[in-house]
C-alpha cells in the first residue's frame, strides 16, 4: 500500500477524479491510502489568506509559503520527513513520465503541494520541495488536476491494482517499449472492415510477433522522438 497526501486549495477536483472506477478500488482495496487536505486549514489569521501579491509587483498572486510549510509539517511526521518525497506540481517541474510513474509507485508515501495564481513563494521550491513535476507543457487554472493526473498513474502501477500486473508492462510508454500495439474486439467484421488475420490464427508466437512489429511501426510514425530517446526493437524482427 502507499499513503498519499495532496494539499490544494480545491480538494474536491482531486477526490472527484479519483473516486471513480479504478482508484476507487484501489482505495477500498486497501492499495491506496489516499488523504486529501484543504491548504486553508493551515493558513494563519481569521481570514485564513494563502496568497498575497508579489514584492516587486506584477500580475497576479502567489501563494505564500507559511501555510504549505505548516501543512507538510503537520501532515508529515519527523521520522518520516526525510523518507517523504514532497513533490510540488507546477509549470516548470519535469516532465513527467511513465518512468517516473514506476518510480513514485516504489515509495511507501508521497506528498503533493498543488500549486494556484501566479504560482508558489520560491522558498517553497527552495527549502520545502524535494521535486517539481509538470505533466506538460502548458498551464492549468491550478495543480489539483495535475496531482489527480499524477496519482492516478502512479496507483495502477501499484501490485494488485490493475487485477492483472502484467498489463502495465505491455502499455504505451512503459520502460523499453514505444508505443503499444492495436487492439480489436467483436464483432470481426464492422462495416466491412476486418481485423487482421493473424489475431484469429491462435497462433501465440506470430501474434506477439506481429504485436511487437506494430508496436515499433506505430511509434516511428506517431512519435519517433520516442524512436530517437529509447531502442524499441530491432528494425527487421519489430523484436524489443
Amino acid at each position: 500500500m502507499i499513503r498519499i497526501d495532496v494539499v490544494t486549495l480545491f480538494p474536491n477536483i482531486v477526490t472527484g477524479a479519483l473516486g471513480e472506477s479504478m482508484m476507487k478500488r484501489a482505495q477500498e482495496a486497501g492499495h491506496l491510502d489516499l488523504r486529501v487536505h484543504q491548504l486553508r486549514e493551515y493558513a494563519f489569521g481569521k481570514h485564513q489568506i494563502t496568497d498575497d501579491r508579489p514584492y516587486g509587483g506584477g500580475a497576479g498572486m502567489v501563494m505564500k509559503p507559511e501555510p504549505l510549510f505548516a501543512a507538510a509539517e503537520n501532515i508529515i511526521s519527523p521520522e518520516d520527513w526525510a523518507g517523504t518525497p514532497r513533490i510540488l506540481l507546477c509549470p516548470q517541474g519535469t516532465r513527467f513520465t511513465q518512468a517516473k510513474a514506476r518510480e513514485l509507485s516504489l515509495q511507501k508515501r508521497l506528498f503533493f503541494m498543488c500549486g494556484h495564481y501566479e504560482g508558489v513563494d520560491e522558498r517553497v521550491r527552495e527549502h520545502l520541495a524535494t521535486e517539481e513535476i509538470s505533466i506538460g507543457d502548458y498551464v492549468l487554472t491550478n495543480g489539483a488536476l495535475a496531482a489527480a493526473v499524477v496519482v492516478d498513474a502512479v496507483t495502477r502501477l501499484i501490485p494488485g491494482v490493475l487485477g492483472d500486473d502484467e498489463s502495465a508492462m505491455h502499455e504505451s510508454h512503459s520502460e523499453g517499449r514505444g508505443l503499444e500495439y492495436p487492439h480489436y474486439t467483436r464483432p470481426p467484421d464492422f462495416r466491412g472492415w476486418g481485423i487482421p488475420e493473424v489475431l484469429l490464427s491462435g497462433h501465440h508466437a506470430e501474434i506477439e510477433k506481429w504485436r511487437e512489429a506494430q508496436s515499433c511501426a506505430r511509434t516511428e510514425k506517431k512519435r519517433p522522438d520516442l524512436c530517437r530517446a529509447t531502442p524499441i526493437g530491432d528494425a527487421e524482427t519489430g523484436a524489443f
